[in-house]
């Protein structure tokens, strides 16, 4: 298999190998992903690390690889679109750059006293 630069990388034997050899392809896996982040700004390789970490235990903990996937894609679109996602990240830094201040989300506090005050005997 081609292993020259990352982009480079060659999928149908990748998938062969996968096929034939599921060790030697998870640590080929591996070996591709750990030269990724080593080649990843400093700054950027601790937070890349605790993220393969995490992708790693999705896989583990799940029942087959359409599992894994979907699991998976539900986390990436939480990160770009969920609280605090890609989204908001960019929303705010538009907010901070034309000088508003970036509050904290406001919920509505709904009163149960008129739920807890009932006489027992209203149910």
């Amino acid at each position: 298999m081609r292993r020259n630069t990352l982009t480079e990388l060659d999928f149908d034997a990748a998938m062969e190998l996968a096929r034939t050899d599921p060790e030697a392809f998870e640590q080929y896996r591996h070996d591709v992903i750990e030269a990724l982040i080593a080649r990843a700004p400093e700054r950027n390789r601790q937070h890349l690390r605790r993220l393969q970490w995490r992708i790693d235990q999705v896989r583990a903990r799940s029942s087959n690889p359409i599992a894994a996937c979907v699991k998976l894609y539900r986390m990436m679109w939480e990160s770009f679109a969920g609280e605090c996602g890609l989204i908001d990240t960019m929303c705010n830094a538009d907010n901070t750059a034309r000088g508003v201040e970036n509050l904290p989300p406001k919920a509505k506090v709904l009163s149960l006293s008129s739920i807890w005050d009932r006489p027992k005997d209203a149910d």
